[in-house]
């Protein structure tokens, strides 16, 4: 992939920038796009560890419609997959290349849109008692998706939003207008709650990210024992009950994607087609 952004880069051979505020521009750059992207597409599945594991069939041909015939909306990018599957890793990832190159893009997580179960947890007396007596955690019922939904409009007509903020400290305190979020030119939205029912139509873009069970629960496991200092019991309880949520409320919409990423894919290469994606839609004469 280096030696395809060394050929971008370098190249002298380069269209003149169109002019995006006309359709004929659009649909120049469009048709360009879709050439690119066949390439990295191509690239990719000769490699032996392919971050691309699906592509819907129309996904290209709608993505530029939409390209095309609404270029002023801001562009909404979902990302879903079950827990740990990899998708905050590709999202630090995307925000790592979006800080080196000054794109105008905003991330945000869905987890900051669970409810408030505060007083919940006082009445049961912990998180795990609260979970072991039937409330259903990752459940649409337990996001604030009215919230999402709105807050999603806005971003995307131009308008910047105050989002709640869910304290990961086991207290299920949320704390409302909490975090400012810029609406950018691209929004990159990150959780298990991007592709249910209210919010997946909003989305420009549908990305699920996929890893095997057994990476899962081996990143789950030690996630829970070393970063959130829970017991291996505790962590393996709670591994059985998001490994059934995962099944229930997230895989169904792996078939409404419009990409499936590998999670287990080399982060640098995926930096790689980051930086790629970057140069062949700035690098114009």
């Amino acid at each position: 992939m280096k030696l395809l952004i060394d050929k971008e880069l370098n190249s002298t051979d380069k269209i003149l920038k169109p002019d995006f505020n006309s359709r004929t521009g659009r649909e120049l750059l469009v048709f360009y796009l879709q050439t690119k992207f066949r390439q990295i597409l191509s690239f990719d599945r000769k490699c032996e560890n392919p971050v691309f594991i699906d592509v819907n069939s129309d996904f290209i041909s709608r993505f530029s419609k939409r390209l095309i015939n609404n270029p002023h909306k801001r562009l909404l990018v979902g990302i879903t997959g079950e827990s740990a599957s990899g998708k905050s890793t590709i999202c630090k990832e995307i925000k790592k290349i979006i800080e080196q190159f000054h794109m105008p893009v905003s991330v945000l997580s869905t987890d900051n849109y669970f409810n408030d179960i505060s007083a919940l947890i006082k009445k049961f007396g912990s998180f795990d008692n609260l979970r072991d007596n039937g409330y259903d955690v990752d459940a649409p019922t337990s996001f604030q998706l009215d919230t999402l939904t709105e807050d999603l409009k806005l971003l995307s007509e131009g308008t910047d939003v105050m989002i709640p903020m869910y304290l990961p400290n086991g207290t299920g305190v949320s704390v409302p207008h909490a975090q400012k979020i810029s609406s950018q030119k691209i929004i990159v939205v990150e959780g298990i709650a991007t592709m249910y029912e209210q919010v997946k139509d909003i989305f420009d873009v549908k990305i699920y990210v996929e890893s095997d069970n057994s990476i899962r629960k081996d990143r789950f496991i030690t996630r829970a024992c070393e970063e959130r200092n829970q017991s291996i019991e505790n962590a393996l309880k709670h591994w059985d009950y998001i490994a059934q949520a995962g099944e229930k409320y997230v895989k169904p919409f792996r078939s409404e994607a419009d990409l499936v990423l590998n999670g287990n894919a080399d982060l640098d290469y995926f930096s790689e087609i980051l930086e790629y994606i970057h140069a062949i839609t700035n690098n114009f004469q």
